[in-house]
């Protein structure tokens, strides 16, 4: 029985393989964030029925029930969904154009740009400007920072050795800087600062689900049909230009994809750290190095990883509501140690 088959167009401009284990295993994980979504909905300061929960989404039940799911809980839950998706196709995406696998936003320098320009936000403008700006705020500091240590990576071309090298020492300088503006900044906007900085997605509304939705809609397909120019980068610079690849023009793109999926995440749920590290490792574990299968699977995985992290969060230590980000610190950095542990003699 053959393990792959071939989809193309009409005219046959367009074709690809698709692997039957890829397909079940994405299948299977788009089954696994229902049941997990559904379970979430349940769970909280009041748990709700699924009786109850299918008679309030098909516009049956309480008004209480409206406010609690509607209001509180469906926002957050599919914000923390599209927040995963968005961070663990932008690792995979670095890993690939980077070839290191210890490479995710929040080590090379994205997330810690988004950080820095929330923290001047809301230590500086929180007082006089709208605080739902706090989004603008934090894309602007991602792009910023990644445009600065692109040009900074620039000699001749940029290589992927030179690119992870100086977006680790640009996030260090960024993290100085935001802890130095928090010492600094008075004790309420601090504590702001250090809760936007954990990563949580409490308090999410359905703006911030727009907000996100179109950055996830439009630049995870770009990703997906831009995926093989990742595998052909994988083969190294000097292979990849000698099958004819456009190096440098497809790794701007690549880095603008990756840039544009984990500001406009950061900006929507906060610093939410090594779930661009962890989803793309799981993602190839599961369906191999392929980037065609691995853009959708790492999407999956990291809404998922999100997901859970937000619900334990905010089920596990009632009443408190602990954020999601210190659930996924807890997982990811044992891994990274354990990934840097891994490749010592590489």
């Amino acid at each position: 029985m053959p393990k792959s088959f071939v989809v193309r167009s009409r005219r046959e401009k367009i074709s690809f393989i698709v692997q039957k284990r890829t397909v079940m295993m994405i299948a299977s994980l788009v089954l696994l964030n229902l049941a997990v979504f559904f379970i979430s909905i349940c769970l909280g300061n009041e748990f709700i029925s699924p009786h109850n929960v299918i008679q309030t989404m098909t516009g049956q039940g309480s008004d209480e029930h409206v406010l609690i799911l509607n209001i509180l809980r469906l926002p957050r839950m599919v914000v923390a969904l599209l927040a995963g998706a968005a961070l663990g196709v932008a690792g995979a995406i670095l890993q690939g154009i980077v070839r290191n696998p210890l490479a995710s936003p929040d080590i090379i320098g994205i997330t810690g740009g988004a950080s820095f320009a929330a923290v001047a936000f809301i230590a500086y403008f929180a007082g006089n400007v709208s605080i739902h700006l706090l989004p603008v705020a934090a894309f602007c500091g991602a792009g910023l920072v990644s445009v600065v240590i692109y040009l900074l990576a620039w000699s001749k071309g940029v290589t992927s050795t030179r690119l992870v090298l100086i977006g680790i020492g640009v996030s260090a300088v960024m993290s100085a800087l935001t802890m130095l503006m928090i010492s600094v900044s008075p004790s309420q906007s601090a504590g702001q600062a250090y809760i936007w900085m954990a990563g949580s997605v409490y308090g999410s509304s359905w703006s911030n689900v727009l907000t996100l939705l179109p950055w996830v809609v439009v630049f995870i397909p770009f990703a997906f049909i831009y995926a093989r120019n990742i595998t052909v980068q994988e083969l190294g610079d000097d292979v990849a230009m000698g099958l004819g690849s456009s190096l440098q023009r497809q790794r701007a793109v690549l880095l603008l994809i990756s840039v544009a999926l984990a500001g406009s995440a950061v900006a929507v749920a906060g610093a939410i750290g090594f779930v661009g590290l962890v989803a793309p490792h799981i993602a190839r574990k599961l369906v191999g190095p392929s980037f065609g299968g691995l853009i959708p699977t790492a999407a999956l995985i990291g809404g998922l990883v999100l997901l859970l992290a937000d619900t334990v969060g905010r089920t596990l230590f009632l009443p408190q509501d602990i954020p999601a980000g210190v659930f996924t610190a807890a997982v990811g950095a044992p891994f990274f140690i354990y990934l840097l542990y891994r490749n010592r003699n590489r």
